[in-house]
């Protein structure tokens, strides 16, 4: 049985500085495969790093919504030169955010659609953050179909079942972080299971959402994506080596990893 944390901030600082052991505890909870998630030019280098450092961690690069406003000129220039690097898997963090007002909403939207345009150059997964914004979410979506196919993840999704339904109609897979695992999540739990086995993906959006039963375990991290998964395993009404099995299949697949 092998899980794949298909989004996990590797780069935060309580994460690096025992990497080693975070990497091993991974290995040892039979988490196979971790995609390092880029938020800035500087932190999508270090996932990089990472992912040439560790085999089975894999990076994505991108500038995440609320941090558009503080990138220098040039910086989605370099992103993009680091997007053709063997180990990048995907592009993001990108997408969406009207919780934080961190910057303002037509750049986000900029930015978006410029990962959305490089997406679809390099052929390489998007990775969508969504934030107090599911109606502007349906709107890029419906917009983004007209334009040309989508690839990517609705990452850390917490939308409800006609949103989950839109974005698998629009190409994207859906991924599940540790809050479908609290106990007052029973609607998450119930929208969980309208999802197609075959757009199911878990994560851990470490160092955040820890999940049950290790909710004051700070910072979270990558070994237990477990948790997660068995949860959504439940949902379906399947065994968690059997939800292992697909939605490892799932993220190999989409991210264009080779079955080991």
């Amino acid at each position: 049985m092998e899980w794949f944390d298909t989004h996990a901030h590797l780069f935060n600082e309580d994460l690096l500085s025992q990497i080693d052991d975070v990497i091993q505890r991974a290995s040892d909870a039979s988490v196979g495969t971790i995609v390092a998630i880029g938020t800035t030019l500087e932190d999508s280098r270090q996932c990089i790093e990472l992912a040439e450092r560790f085999p089975h961690v894999y990076a994505s690069v991108g500038i995440h919504p609320n941090h558009s406003a503080e990138a220098n000129e040039g910086d989605l220039d370099e992103v993009e030169k680091l997007m053709s690097h063997p180990k990048v898997v995907a592009i993001g963090e990108t997408g969406l955010d009207r919780y934080w007002d961190f910057a303002p909403f037509a750049l986000q939207r900029e930015y978006l659609d410029w990962h959305v345009e490089k997406s679809r150059q390099y052929d390489k997964p998007l990775v969508i953050h969504m934030r107090d914004c599911a109606d502007d979410v349906v709107q890029w979506l419906e917009q983004s179909r007209s334009v040309g196919p989508l690839k990517g993840i609705l990452h850390s999704y917490t939308g409800d079942a006609p949103l989950a339904e839109l974005g698998v109609a629009c190409g994207m897979h859906i991924s599940f972080a540790g809050m479908l695992t609290f106990k007052r999540n029973q609607e998450l739990r119930d929208v969980a299971k309208t999802v197609p086995t075959d757009r199911l993906l878990v994560e851990t959006d470490c160092p955040y959402l820890s999940p049950e039963p290790c909710r004051k375990q700070r910072p979270n991290e990558p070994a237990l994506v477990v948790h997660t998964g068995v949860c959504l395993a439940e949902a379906h009404g399947i065994e968690p080596a059997e939800m292992a099995r697909i939605t490892t299949a799932n993220a190999k697949k989409l991210f264009g990893i080779a079955e080991t």
